[in-house]
């Protein structure tokens, strides 16, 4: 299968990268703090920043920017993966190895693939910035998102009025497709 990515230079990129098997690796805050270690030991020879996140039990969601002409974002979830994969303690991995993953050298850690998009424009920004925040809601591991304690939420100046009157329209939606 061919998969085709989309490269811009200094570009910004909505991510979804899924746990194998959507194991809940990051069920615990041990877990999600060494992720965040993977993150900065990346950052530190391959920079970008994080726009937005959410990190939920067995997937995440991110926007990064890339600095001005590097459009390499499959390098760095390379390190990140790799990273968060060799520092995991065993014994929060009773996972088996299949042995096409074991033929090719991989861990049972991360989903081979991941979904990437680039933002286009401020109102696909906006869109995705929303779709993180509210994505714990969605799942239904809390009632509203300023609850999750894996989010970006809290730190990007969110008031709750925008994000009660997001939560609204969900419901709405959900309602007028719900027959």
């Amino acid at each position: 299968m061919n998969y085709r990515r989309n490269y811009v230079p200094g570009g910004t990129y909505f991510f979804t990268v899924v746990t194998c098997l959507r194991r809940k690796l990051f069920a615990n805050s041990q877990s999600v703090q060494i992720l965040r270690n993977a993150f900065h030991y990346v950052q530190q020879n391959h920079p970008f920043k994080v726009v937005s996140h959410v990190v939920l039990p067995d997937h995440l969601h991110m926007i990064w920017t890339l600095p001005e002409g590097d459009a390499d974002y499959p390098v760095r979830w390379r390190l990140i993966k790799g990273k968060f994969s060799r520092d995991i303690p065993s014994d929060f991995l009773d996972i088996p190895v299949s042995e096409s993953r074991k033929s090719r050298g991989e861990s049972p850690i991360w989903q081979r693939r991941y979904w990437e998009h680039t933002i286009r424009d401020e109102h696909d920004m906006e869109n995705h910035i929303n779709y993180i925040h509210l994505n714990p809601v969605k799942h239904g591991y809390v009632d509203h998102p300023f609850d999750w304690e894996f989010s970006s939420i809290n730190k990007q100046g969110k008031d709750r009025e925008s994000i009660r009157f997001l939560m609204e329209m969900r419901d709405f939606d959900l309602m007028e497709f719900d027959i």
